[in-house]
């Protein structure tokens, strides 16, 4: 009858290693005879499926570059009540939204949580199992031109492209140079009625425009985006406020 470690080093050598550490557990159930040994099967196999599960996962959520604490469960909805509406934000947790390639806008004043929410419905699409990319405006151009430089831009736009969701945080801080401008035009348009997108702004949608040099390249990416979107104007104090330290007068 082969040995404990015989069995575990078996399964290391399988690349099971979700059964490998659950394996004593598991022997122990056995012997106490309270489970079939084909229940005790149909366990080590779930163990080595939720670790591949939750690693995958936890790749997923680094990929992004999702910090843990921004998800839904960390938002706090009752410091802006009338601004955000919880009811509303749930239903898109749920990624359904993805499922008819809708997009959304954040649209509202510094620290009203924007980002928050949209790194919260990110963790809730690789939860999912999806692919997420999250950028910040600035940073989203700032890849393409160095992938232009080493001449890697079809490969980053082809990731960017196929992820499941895009997230472009801060649009619209500042002007967009010509060639920005044609990046974003040729995401847009490739992942138009196919992928999500979500844009994060302090600028009304109506101020979009006026960023962009080209005014026929604007209304064409506007149209596409503003095409199926779930607009959510967020107002009230800034979350920031919450955690601003108290000055006290001597």
């Amino acid at each position: 009858m082969p040995s404990y470690s015989e069995i575990k080093s078996q399964l290391k050598q399988l690349k099971l290693s979700g059964a490998a550490e659950t394996l004593e557990l598991r022997l122990m159930e056995a012997e106490s005879g309270e489970l079939a040994f084909s229940e005790i099967l149909s366990m080590l196999l779930s163990d080595e499926i939720d670790l591949r599960r939750n690693r995958r996962l936890q790749r997923l959520i680094s990929h992004a570059h999702l910090e843990s604490n921004k998800t839904l469960e960390t938002f706090d909805f009752t410091f802006n009540p009338t601004a955000v509406k919880p009811k509303q934000i749930r239903e898109l947790a749920t990624c359904n939204f993805m499922d008819k390639a809708e997009n959304i806008f954040f649209i509202g004043p510094t620290g009203t949580g924007k980002t928050h929410l949209a790194k919260a419905i990110g963790h809730c699409a690789c939860r999912k199992h999806l692919k997420v990319e999250f950028y910040s405006s600035r940073e989203l151009f700032s890849v393409f031109n160095k992938s232009d430089l080493i001449g890697k831009l079809d490969k980053t736009m082809n990731l960017i492209i196929k992820s499941d969701l895009l997230v472009i945080d801060d649009f619209g801080f500042k002007k967009l140079e010509q060639k920005s401008a044609e990046y974003l035009y040729a995401i847009i348009e490739a992942r138009y009625r196919l992928k999500s997108t979500i844009v994060t702004s302090n600028r009304s949608i109506s101020d979009w425009l006026s960023i962009f040099p080209d005014p026929v390249m604007a209304n064409a990416v506007m149209d596409r985006l503003c095409h199926n979107a779930h607009q959510i104007i967020i107002k009230g104090e800034s979350y920031r406020k919450k955690f601003k330290p108290e000055i006290i007068n001597a």
